[in-house]
């Protein structure tokens, strides 16, 4: 292994054979640390629950017996099986089975999300040099960590810019894509090349 299965970028000479480079490592160590804890973003999610309450302010209800609006779509990541905790405990079986995590489905939502963050990353070295598919565990944690902190910021989601494979098909980046697929004929891009591609409307104002 030459290169970082995660960002592409050469790998130095002490880090030959790993899987991820080191500041791949150290910048998935910290997405994981930041996700967990009493002050983390996960936790941080029962703040943004109620409608309004990301303006900082207290949410107000017009009305005294209607019940102030929740957010559905922060209920959803706080739930067992939602997009935070379930990708999370998947990885720990996965890392389990390899004998390098242990599960922990005991204890509240919060505990079981902090579990899971404290095995990971204490496994991560082993990870990052030897499990094969650490990249794509590496970008889902990334995406954990992007989509609690779009909410708990108040930051909007990166725009997304439609760039055209060599084979035609439409590919939607943001500025933070690291690599991409293309799902048609399978070319894998790296960040520079993606953005060497030419845009969508480029394309057709071309034609």
């Amino acid at each position: 292994m030459n290169t970082c299965t995660r960002c592409f970028t050469d790998l130095w000479a002490d880090e030959l054979g790993r899987q991820l480079c080191r500041p791949c490592e150290d910048r998935t160590a910290g997405h994981l640390a930041a996700i967990s804890g009493n002050r983390g973003l996960y936790a941080q999610l029962a703040h943004h629950l109620e409608r309004g309450a990301s303006s900082g302010g207290p949410a107000v209800s017009g009305s005294r017996t209607a019940p102030v609006p929740l957010r559905l779509e922060i209920l959803n990541l706080q739930t067992a099986g939602g997009p935070v905790l379930g990708p999370l405990e998947t990885w720990v079986r996965d890392w389990e089975a390899h004998g390098h995590a242990q599960l922990g489905e005991g204890g509240t939502l919060q505990q079981r999300v902090d579990h899971a963050c404290q095995t990971l990353r204490f496994n991560l070295g082993w990870a990052a040099q030897q499990h094969t598919a650490v990249d794509e565990f590496a970008k889902e944690v990334a995406s954990i960590h992007r989509a609690l902190a779009g909410i708990t910021s108040g930051e909007k989601a990166p725009r997304e810019i439609p760039v055209v494979c060599s084979c035609g098909q439409i590919l939607h980046v943001t500025l933070d894509t690291r690599s991409k697929t293309c799902p048609n004929c399978e070319i894998r891009y790296g960040h520079e090349e993606l953005f060497r591609l030419n845009m969508a409307g480029e394309r057709r104002a071309a034609a």
